[in-house]
């Protein structure tokens, strides 16, 4: 009983408010960092003549994050907020979210070095990206109320 007492004291623990701001901020800084990736890949083509790749992807973004990522982070906070007062700061994400992440990580990886056109990439990369941002706002709005 005394190992679990010493090691319960090595948890990183944060207060649930933290849980909510490390989580928005990762989905915000991803969704960022994969648009971010997609315009880079769009400016190397020239801007111009991708406009309609844009228009795609933020249309795909909005249909995301409304039929998706937006529900996701609704559960998301709901789980969060009915954790511990003071939960690991790993419980940001539930436990199985874990290997999903690991494998669209990999999935990105291989899509980024595949042969396909970087300006239909874009496309996917900014849907994804950008519905990952447009969701983080319920975690900053969930902080604020």
């Amino acid at each position: 009983m005394a190992l679990i007492d010493t090691l319960s004291h090595l948890k990183p623990a944060l207060p649930r408010s933290s849980l909510l701001l490390v989580s928005g901020l990762m989905w915000s800084l991803v969704g960022l960092m994969l648009c971010q990736l997609a315009i880079r890949w769009y400016l190397l083509a020239g801007i111009q003549d991708h406009l309609g790749f844009l228009i795609a992807g933020v249309l795909i973004a909005l249909a995301i994050h409304s039929f998706g990522f937006s529900l996701i982070a609704k559960r998301n906070i709901s789980r969060i907020q009915k954790l511990n007062q003071k939960p690991c700061v790993f419980a940001f994400m539930a436990w199985w979210n874990y290997p999903l992440v690991f494998l669209m990580i990999g999935l990105g990886l291989t899509l980024r070095h595949s042969p396909i056109p970087k300006t239909y990439l874009g496309v996917l990369y900014i849907g994804i990206g950008a519905a990952l941002f447009f969701s983080s706002q319920r975690y900053y709005i969930s902080l604020l109320s």
